[in-house]
């Protein structure tokens, strides 16, 4: 009999990796919020405009424990989930490549989409494009993966920061004329001249060598990700709790020290790209094992369950996320008109919605709308979406 591929089953999936992918989408708003809503997270200025003690707090919570802690994570879950579809595929004696390629291909297109007419902050079309340079080591030994993994992002990282610190009486200066420019599209253009100053903005993002820079930071995360989840930790945590319970206390250790670290130094602005992408790529660990080990207690369990919904339609979330803050900072006219803790509010109400929308979609409809469309393209058959009470 032929074998078709298919999606996971449901009661075959990680709930802890969904409960994870969930925790991600909900730290990657509280990060991506401010940049909604403001030019200062891209053009600098920040300083100028949010001057109170608990702006300047609420600022260092979000720098130590949410910026370049969730892409990191959500970075690792891509290259595990890479591994599980591979490992599905295989077990089906089907070829990984044309399958793996329609997945990324779609996430590239749903990239240009929210890139372009949402935000430029958008992750997906880089995750597409440099997920297509992972199918080069679905083959790799694993040990090659994680040799790969740390050559590229020390390198990349090393060198950056060197050239940082030799550079470092320069750093930091805000562009005061691009982000007057941004606050004016912004708050009262058109909608052409707020998705043109949105191509703008992407575009000084995304300029020159940055695509270079995020593959050797990305890249490894992903390899990182596909390594774990040969290891089989995450499959059977009780079983692997030694390995596990070591990376926990190394991953804690570091992410204190080059996440908080800094601090104690003044947090100078070189060292910027060891404090995000080295301790955020720790702190990613440090979080993912937090969320394995407490997901196996009954009463924890019961707490990580909104992540998990909301896990289960990580890419509806997100692109929900980002239609909120077009309606709300574009459209509105609210761009730059919120303070930090107006936005930590706005982030805990859209989310606590979307966990019980994603609960109620979920008891009716086996996957989110766009994760159906997903499916469907990867997969080359129209999924079928709606529960029915033999195939719940």
């Amino acid at each position: 009999m032929a074998q078709y591929p298919s999606p996971l089953k449901e009661t075959n999936r990680l709930q802890w990796i969904d409960e994870a992918r969930g925790f991600a989408i909900f730290g990657i708003f509280v990060v991506n919020i401010g940049a909604f809503n403001a030019p200062y997270f891209l053009y600098g200025g920040e300083e100028t405009a949010w001057t109170s003690s608990i702006d300047h707090t609420l600022r260092l919570i979000i720098d130590i424990f949410f910026q370049a802690s969730f892409y990191t994570l959500f970075s690792l879950l891509f290259g595990f989930g890479m591994q599980l579809m591979k490992e599905r595929l295989e077990m089906k004696s089907l070829s990984a490549y044309p399958i793996l390629g329609r997945r990324l291909g779609a996430l590239i297109c749903f990239g240009l989409v929210h890139a372009f007419l949402l935000w430029h902050g958008d992750i997906l079309l880089t995750y597409g494009l440099i997920g297509l340079l992972l199918l080069a080591f679905l083959n790799v030994r694993g040990r090659t993966m994680l040799s790969w993994a740390f050559l590229l992002m020390g390198m990349t990282v090393g060198l950056l920061s060197i050239s940082l610190y030799q550079f470092r009486e320069y750093i930091g200066q805000p562009n005061l004329f691009a982000a007057e420019q941004a606050l004016s599209n912004y708050q009262s253009g058109s909608i052409i001249q707020v998705w043109e100053q949105n191509y703008v903005d992407w575009l000084y993002a995304n300029e020159g060598i940055s695509y270079l820079l995020l593959i050797g930071t990305l890249l490894p995360l992903f390899l990182v990700g596909m390594f774990i989840a040969r290891q089989r930790w995450l499959h059977e945590p009780k079983k692997h709790q030694a390995p596990l319970r070591r990376l926990w206390f190394i991953s804690l250790l570091m992410f204190a020290g080059l996440k908080a670290g800094p601090y104690l130094f003044g947090n100078p602005a070189w060292f910027s790209m060891i404090q995000d992408n080295i301790g955020g790529a720790f702190s990613a660990l440090f979080y993912i094992i937090s969320i394995t080990f407490l997901s196996q207690m009954e009463g924890a369990r019961k707490l990580l369950l909104p992540f998990r919904y909301v896990g289960r339609m990580a890419l509806s979330n997100y692109i929900t996320q980002s239609l909120v803050c077009f309606l709300v900072f574009y459209l509105f006219r609210l761009y730059g008109a919120m303070t930090p803790v107006g936005l930590m509010l706005m982030v805990l109400v859209v989310y606590s919605m979307q966990a019980a929308f994603s609960k109620w979609w979920l008891t009716h409809y086996r996957f989110g709308p766009l994760e159906w469309l997903w499916r469907s393209i990867t997969y080359k058959r129209i999924q079928k979406l709606r529960r029915t009470e033999q195939g719940r």
